[in-house]
């Protein structure tokens, strides 16, 4: 059978080792050649070929279910649900999500794009199974850096309390998530995968039984002989309740079918240890797991991205991480936090240079976030560099444990705004409105990468509460960078880039320079504006815009996030407060979710583009009188 002929993952069934085998280095062929063409995650599927043709060969999935963990390491998982044929549009707008997405196919149960949650759905699943008296097998893949979000540890705790539950977690336990794993359990797993009388017995019973039929009764023999050698192993998840197998080989189909069938038939919580290799099959990715777990367009044969056109200017990232890192060289007190985003967020370059202050919590922001709020408590300055997205899993811990408290926290959120390709899971939209609301906080946003470095210095020197700066993905704009004698700004305080009489555009971090760009265009129209610099969405600059929203009668504003309680909606509530009654057109995110597309094609869609905002601002202040002079 050819992987195309592959349309329900029901045609597993039956198959021998060999045509499995077969079938798992075409996976592997097109999963590269998708992705060296047009981008994607790549190591971690790579990683899982073999655990879910065993998996899949082992379930009925039109009644069972599998929840993938994040889910892009799941590009197996559709290649072989029936979405060979248009895999090539992965990522790209209309196409293949790059993650699990329910309403993509009836095999994506559960869609995710963030860690830790595959447990606690599937144990819903499992729980709403059993209420309903129904009978279908549940079954959540999730990764060992995953493990290390607080999340799963708390469903691990509540289904071991559940010993008439049917729920099979299998652990792909491959040593990384994004970056190597940090903390006590990724070395706990890992002892477990390396200790000797584990690796002397699996090599020694291999070796013995290699020329005897594989069967459940061998694996069983090989099983009770290794916890009669070597009783910690896996100690930790049967106290906790499970069931525990492994650990096993993840690329060894004979071995992994028959420890899932054995798995299925046992009653309650069962948890498979599954040791991968991520990137397997693809020499470059193996070797280099931070590199190659996703990637853009490169060369198959030498792994080297694809060249551009033209040089670029520095990421956002890069920027911050070389600034950040040159004020902690000269300030001890500087400690830089990542939730395991060390290569995303820049911190690696801090890692390097400085680090005495780095500090990696794994995939945990919730503990990041206290962390930080316990070294501020210290006279520390924590600087918290977390994606948009992700710093929304410790909205409690930033209004319970930083802003009641005001400590000095300074939240660095990369990604802010539109990503591209990753989709609604990923997309920074709701940071200025999920911050905004919390008293004691600063928030602003650098409409360059110049100004990122003098933000940098203002966040770590605001001590006198909370503090944070969103910033957008990829490059900035090729303005020069200084190398030292950075300023703080003040806060609260915008600036005026343009000068008119017609309109007041107010632009905010990523939508400055547009805003620039708008003016031009409806200086064409006759339209002159005045074009002000936000910096800050909370304090606002009010002795600057509100004099300036009476005199001219027009405001916009315009952001790169949601809509409904962000940027524009603070410009209308100073507005209304100081009883200022003027036309305000908002513009930004309406009340959607963005899916996968690149950002310039969402920008496009959603009427973002500077053309397409002029448009817009023309058609409505076309139809409005001319405002009385005042």
């Amino acid at each position: 059978m050819h992987l195309s002929e592959l349309t329900h993952p029901n045609q597993l069934h039956g198959l021998s080792i060999y045509q499995l085998q077969q079938i798992a280095r075409q996976i592997r062929e097109k999963h590269l050649q998708t992705v060296a063409t047009i981008g994607g995650h790549l190591g971690p599927g790579l990683g899982v070929v073999e655990l879910t043709l065993a998996l899949y060969q082992t379930l009925d999935l039109d009644r069972d279910k599998v929840i993938w963990d994040v889910g892009h390491q799941a590009y197996p998982h559709k290649l072989i649900t029936g979405r060979y044929a248009n895999f090539d549009t992965l990522r790209q707008k209309d196409g293949i999500a790059g993650y699990l997405k329910r309403g993509e196919s009836k095999f994506d149960h559960f869609g995710a794009g963030h860690a830790s949650t595959s447990i606690s759905a599937g144990l819903g699943m499992a729980l709403a199974r059993d209420a309903k008296g129904e009978n279908f097998k549940v079954v959540s893949v999730i990764g060992d850096g995953a493990l290390t979000g607080g999340m799963a540890l708390e469903a691990i705790n509540h289904a071991g309390h559940l010993p008439k539950t049917n729920l099979l977690v299998v652990l792909n336990d491959n040593e990384m998530s994004i970056s190597p794993n940090v903390g006590a359990i990724p070395r706990y797993l890992n002892k477990m995968r390396l200790s000797s009388p584990v690796q002397f017995l699996t090599d020694n019973l291999e070796e013995q039984f290699k020329n005897m039929p594989f069967s459940p009764e061998l694996l069983r023999l090989k099983e009770g002989m290794k916890r009669l050698a070597v009783p910690k192993v896996g100690a930790v998840f049967e106290e906790l309740g499970f069931t525990y197998m492994g650990p096993i080989d993840g690329h060894n189909l004979e071995e992994l079918i028959a420890t899932f069938k054995q798995a299925h038939q046992h009653p309650g919580p069962v948890l498979v240890h599954v040791a991968t290799v991520k990137g397997k099959g693809y020499a470059i990715a193996e070797n280099d797991q931070v590199g190659y777990h996703a990637q853009t367009p490169f060369n198959l044969a030498t792994g080297k991205a694809n060249p551009s056109s033209k040089p670029k200017p520095p990421g956002y990232s890069k920027v911050f991480g070389e600034t950040l890192s040159t004020i902690a060289e000269n300030d001890p007190r500087v400690i830089g936090i990542t939730a395991a985003m060390a290569t995303g967020t820049g911190l690696d370059i801090f890692q390097k240079r400085v680090p005495k202050q780095y500090v990696d919590v794994g995939i945990a922001e919730q503990h990041a976030i206290t962390l930080a709020a316990g070294l501020a408590c210290e006279g520390m300055r924590p600087v918290a560099a977390i994606y948009s997205t992700f710093l929304q899993r410790a909205f409690d811990q930033i209004i319970h444990d930083v802003c009641i408290q005001n400590l000095p926290v300074f939240f660095c959120l990369d990604r802010a705004g539109i990503v591209g390709s990753d989709g609604p899971t990923h997309q920074g939209m709701y940071d200025i409105a999920y911050l905004r609301l919390i008293p004691n906080m600063v928030l602003m946003a650098p409409k360059d990468e110049a100004e990122l470095q003098r933000m940098i210095v203002t966040g770590i020197n605001h001590t006198s509460g909370p503090i944070a700066m969103r910033y957008p993905r990829g490059n900035g704009y090729g303005v020069p960078l200084m190398e030292e004698g950075w300023e703080e700004l003040p806060i609260g305080k915008g600036e005026i880039l343009r000068q008119g009489d017609d309109l007041l555009l107010l632009g905010y971090g990523s939508m400055v320079y547009p805003s620039m760009q708008v003016a031009e265009i409806l200086s064409e129209h006759g339209i002159e504006s005045t074009v002000i610099n936000a910096r800050f969405a909370k304090p606002l600059d009010t002795e600057l815009i509100l004099p300036l929203a009476e005199k001219i009668g027009r405001v916009v504003t315009l952001e790169e996030g949601c809509l409904p309680g962000g940027f524009g909606s603070a410009v209308v509530e100073a507005l209304m407060d100081a009883d200022i009654t003027v036309p305000v057109k908002r513009i930004g995110v309406p009340d959607i979710l963005v899916d996968h597309a690149t950002p310039d094609e969402s920008k496009a869609e959603l009427g973002l583009t500077p053309p397409q905002m002029a448009e817009q601002i023309l058609k409505l202040f076309s139809r409005q009188p001319s405002p009385v002079s005042v």
